[in-house]
């Protein structure tokens, strides 16, 4: 096959495909989760082999992470992304027909590695084309995605479960995929200008992302973007708990529940696109960083202090959402600034790092048995985590900006 020539896209369709992209992933995962108590009941195990499932999922995920990027990097966005939306159809198809938890745990770690090409080349399509605050207008629209799909997919999981069964909660998957899949088709171009097998060699492969992981200008906003939306994830997978099982909820009105944190995400993102019309995206960053702190320290106060409710459980959640959104478009635009010649390696690495925490939050979560305490211990520790690293960095990284960031 004749690779396309690289162009640019506008930046409307460009934000408009990155946003499907990267929602794939975790529409995937969250959608997921109002059925997870009624897949124990179904296939006759133990609410720990269903948390596999999602476990399976996201380490799926975040190890492909590290593949795809370069892939897409060698051999072009477009062709990797169809490859990969393929995966992500078939194995959305065979968890539909799960007889038992284990094939269930086989079909989600395909469907995580699928998916995993999403986050990846939505990223990486942005710096192909565009830097600095135009960038971060971008980053702005895709970030609302890349929450707002966890945020809201409970919701349409919870209903779709409650009238219809878990089987149908996979089969909108396959509809999201297949409509994602023509949007590709019809809509994006290609836009590695720097395509070549010489990014799949091993010691090219190891020595970008080495340089990655010295560089303190990729890993200031990476870390900060990983412990906290990594957090978002790991949170995920404990709140169906903590709402379903100790507050008493069913799981359509946990589904309704979780509305108030897309509501807050919303809010954030278009608090953040009207800033930036008059303020630089880095000068968000320090009131983005102190919602974070207030949060984690509100949620482990009333975790540790108050019986469960609504409120004390989603006050604090409402308040990381928000201040999430105004930290992602510039934590996104200064981790790809500086470069774009392995633009695929640095959102994968990017996207190994959030999913990473959250494979290690609810990992951590779990081994505690107690979502409650972890809700006060583990979930508000990683965005506390991300903002000590991003000051540690901070002097490292000042000398080493770029003037396009």
């Amino acid at each position: 096959m004749i690779a396309e020539t690289p162009s640019k896209m506008s930046e409307r369709r460009t934000a408009l495909l990155g946003a499907g992209l990267v929602a794939i992933g975790p529409i995937s995962m969250a959608l997921y989760t109002p059925a997870m108590p009624a897949l124990a009941t179904a296939f006759e195990t133990s609410d720990a082999l269903i948390k596999l499932t999602l476990t399976a999922y996201f380490l799926g995920f975040a190890v492909t992470q590290l593949i795809c990027g370069p892939l897409s990097d060698a051999f072009g966005r477009k062709p990797v992304t169809l490859a990969f939306l393929s995966l992500y159809l078939l194995s959305s198809v065979m968890a539909t027909f799960a007889p038992d938890v284990m094939w269930m745990i086989v079909a989600r770690t395909l469907q995580g590695v699928g998916a995993a090409v999403g986050i990846a080349v939505s990223r990486a399509i942005v710096r192909d084309q565009f830097t600095g605050q135009t960038s971060a207008h971008i980053m702005n629209s895709i970030a609302m995605m890349l929450a707002l799909g966890p945020a809201i997919s409970p919701t349409i999981g919870g209903f779709v479960l409650e009238l219809f069964g878990w089987e149908e909660i996979f089969w909108c998957m396959v509809i999201y995929g297949l409509g994602l899949m023509l949007a590709v088709l019809l809509f994006q171009r290609e836009t590695n200008a720097f395509q070549g097998r010489h990014h799949l060699a091993p010691r090219r492969l190891a020595g970008n992302y080495l340089t990655l992981l010295k560089d303190p200008v990729f890993l200031q906003p990476s870390l900060l973007i990983g412990f906290s939306l990594g957090n978002l994830y790991a949170m995920t997978t404990v709140l169906p708990f903590v709402l379903i099982y100790e507050v008493g909820m069913s799981p359509s009105t946990f589904g309704l529940t979780m509305m108030l944190q897309s509501g807050s995400f919303i809010a954030g993102t278009v608090a953040t696109g009207r800033l930036l019309k008059h303020f630089d995206a880095k000068s968000l960053l320090p009131a983005g960083m102190a919602g974070l702190a207030i949060s984690s320290i509100t949620m482990s106060i009333l975790m540790l202090t108050q019986t469960p409710s609504v409120f004390t459980t989603m006050m604090p959640v409402m308040i990381f959402a928000f201040s999430l959104a105004l930290v992602l478009p510039a934590s996104f635009t200064m981790a790809m600034a500086g470069f774009p010649q392995i633009a695929g390696a640095a959102s994968s690495l990017m996207g190994f790092l959030q999913f990473g925490g959250g494979i290690v939050g609810s990992l951590l979560v779990a081994a505690l048995g107690d979502p409650v305490f972890g809700m006060a211990t583990i979930i508000p520790a990683m965005p506390l985590a991300g903002i000590a690293c991003f000051f540690i960095f901070a002097h490292r990284a000042a000398p080493r900006r770029t003037p396009a960031e």
